[in-house]
């Protein structure tokens, strides 16, 4: 098969397209054929060498953590799929035209929804909204400030939030206004208007999204015994605010959650932007668009 390879830690130049091994189904797995990959943060950290002390990448090395596709080839044991069907996943190596991935993290694709876009979707959604549910705790009632309220991540714990009855200030920069006019949110607030985060007033919770110091000015906006639940780490100054829950948060793989979340999509509730489409062979292009701010999800395409 054909994937982005890469054979050392490095810029978005290390990524290559090139022949490489096809995956060896193992018992319980599936081997899908990849419509699409996401592009997520992760890889690039990946790629950089940032995640070698917890994550090494054995070399030669394919990236990549979430797909759609369409079953191809079912391993031994597996039940509840078919050669044909289309899926989507939260699985590793999917820059690449085959994934073998466990049959239990699979959900399948909404009729009617994209295949290609539902690629989108597994990491970015599942990882939304369980800082909400898990990591923040969020109840009926409180009142949440999500940080980075534009990006994927962002739009998917305004969505769980609201979703569990919290009320929603949705934190994004003065550029993004204008875009996300029609949210969800209760309110929508430009973080970086001096004078708008003067005037924010205590939270129950913040659910953080976004690195540096906005990260740190947040947790003065956090009430006395409320939470700080950040997906990029605990801020530098945590330490600092000993009457706030500081919860440096790290999502995991759910089908359930994968299945709610995707449902939400399809009902209208959830929207997670395309930024560009691209082929496979182009995934440097991506990459290097991705670290300059590129809006909207990337999706690579085999």
């Amino acid at each position: 098969m054909k994937a982005s390879v890469i054979h050392q830690y490095g810029g978005p130049e290390v990524l290559r397209y090139e022949d490489y091994p096809d995956p060896v189904l193992q018992p319980g797995e599936v081997l899908v054929r990849v419509a699409a990959a996401g592009v997520n943060p992760v890889d690039a950290l990946e790629r950089s060498g940032e995640t070698k002390t917890w994550r090494p990448v054995r070399f030669p090395g394919v990236l990549g953590w979430d797909f759609s596709g369409t079953v191809e080839k079912l391993g031994t044991g597996v039940q509840g799929f078919s050669v044909g069907d289309q899926v989507l996943a939260w699985a590793y190596h999917t820059y690449a035209e085959l994934c073998a991935v466990s049959a239990a993290l699979l959900a399948r694709v909404p009729q009617g929804m994209n295949l290609v876009d539902a690629a989108a979707l597994p990491l970015v959604t599942m990882t939304g909204s369980q800082l909400i549910y898990i990591g923040a705790d969020v109840k009926s009632g409180q009142t949440v400030l999500v940080s980075g309220a534009a990006g994927s991540v962002g739009r998917s714990a305004v969505f769980a939030a609201k979703d569990r009855g919290a009320m929603v200030i949705a934190g994004v920069l003065k550029k993004q206004l204008e875009p996300v006019k029609n949210f969800s949110a209760d309110r929508v607030v430009a973080l970086d208007d001096p004078s708008a985060f003067a005037d924010l007033q205590p939270v129950d919770v913040v659910a953080n999204t976004v690195r540096g110091n906005t990260a740190e000015d947040l947790m003065a906006k956090v009430k006395q015994g409320g939470t700080f639940a950040s997906v990029t780490g605990a801020p530098a100054n945590a330490g600092k605010y000993h009457q706030v829950r500081t919860v440096a948060f790290v999502s995991k793989q759910d089908t359930k959650n994968l299945e709610y979340t995707v449902e939400a999509v399809r009902a209208g509730k959830l929207t997670v932007p395309i930024g560009s489409r691209l082929p496979l062979y182009d995934a440097a292009e991506a990459h290097a668009a991705f670290a300059k701010g590129s809006a909207g999800k990337i999706l690579l395409l085999p």
